[in-house]
Formats: structure tokens, sequence, C-alpha cells
């Protein structure tokens, strides 16, 4: 009986884990963001990104799509500037799995295993986007947006998966002030 109610908690969890971009943001909160209303890329901050020419120019459209889609215009005088940033590291996981029935031990390991077990290793590549927005008059950081999130090596899913990243980063912008 306790083990069909720890399937739902458990298949909840196993569903949160596969949430496939997560964001968070940090803001200046003396900041007032309704001025703001043009913007431009920071050329020499993403000159020394080191990902692909054509990776930045996903990112770069991406962020076009999302700010004009807020309303914002894209200047030559702007009122920010927007900057990205990021870093990527291998996540290698190790799965286990062992399962059989028997008296006493409960689910998992007993002396009466009908299945010896398995283990599987997969790796993936963990990539964080950081897209900072930057007061161009004063050159200060006025609010941060970050994504972390599983890469794809596949060219074809490459647009759909920072199209993800960037539309969920650009969701917290502007900060809602509460």
């Amino acid at each position: 009986m306790k083990t069909f109610k720890l399937i739902p908690v458990f298949l909840l969890l196993l569903l949160a884990s596969c949430s496939p971009v997560s964001v968070y943001s940090d803001y200046d909160k003396s900041v007032d963001f309704t001025p703001y209303k043009t913007y431009a890329f920071f050329k020499p901050g993403i000159d020394k990104v080191e990902i692909s020419d054509l990776d930045k120019r996903r990112i770069l459209h991406a962020i076009d799509s999302q700010m004009q889609a807020k309303g914002f215009t894209k200047s030559d005088n702007p009122d920010m500037l927007i900057n990205i940033f990021t870093k990527s590291r291998e996540q290698v996981d190790v799965n286990q799995f062992s399962a059989g029935w028997g008296y006493g031990w409960g689910w998992g390991w007993n002396p009466y295993m009908m299945y010896g077990g398995q283990t599987t290793v997969s790796t993936s590549t963990q990539g964080t986007l950081f897209i900072d927005f930057i007061d161009a008059k004063k050159k200060e950081m006025i609010w941060q947006g970050e994504g972390i999130g599983t890469l794809t090596k596949n060219a074809d899913k490459k647009d759909e998966k920072v199209n993800e990243f960037v539309t969920k980063i650009l969701t917290q912008y502007p900060p809602v002030k509460k």
C-alpha cells in the first residue's frame, strides 16, 4: 500500500527533474525600468563569448525577436545595452536499477532477487546562458537573467533550444517589483 502512495510523488519528482530550462534573474531594485525603450547589443562583450558564430547569431536573433515582441526597439542610440555570456560543463549521470521481491526488506535490495540489476551511464552538456542589460549612459548593469539547461548538438534542434532558453529568461524582464 505504501508503494502506491509513493508512485505519484516519484513521478512528480521525475517530471520536475526533466524540466528543460531553469531560469533565474536579479536586478537593481533602485532602477525604474519604465524609461527603457531602446536597446543595442554590446559588441565588445559579445565578441569575447567563446561559442561558435552560428550559436551567437542564434542567441542574438532570439533576443531580438523577444525584445521586439515586448515592444522594444533596436537603436544606434540605445537606452540599454545587451550583453551575453555562456558557460558549459559535461554532466555524467550514473543510474543503477535493481528490483525483485522477497520478504522483509521492501522494494530494492533483498536476498531473493529475481533481477540482478543494470547500470547505465549517460552524459550530456549542461549549458548556462546569461543575458545582461546595462544602462547605456551610466554603464551599470541593471538586470541579469540566467538560464540553465541541457544543450543539444543536433543542428536541427539548436534554434529551438536557443529560443527556449531566451524566451524563458526574458519572461522575467522587466522585473515586477513587489
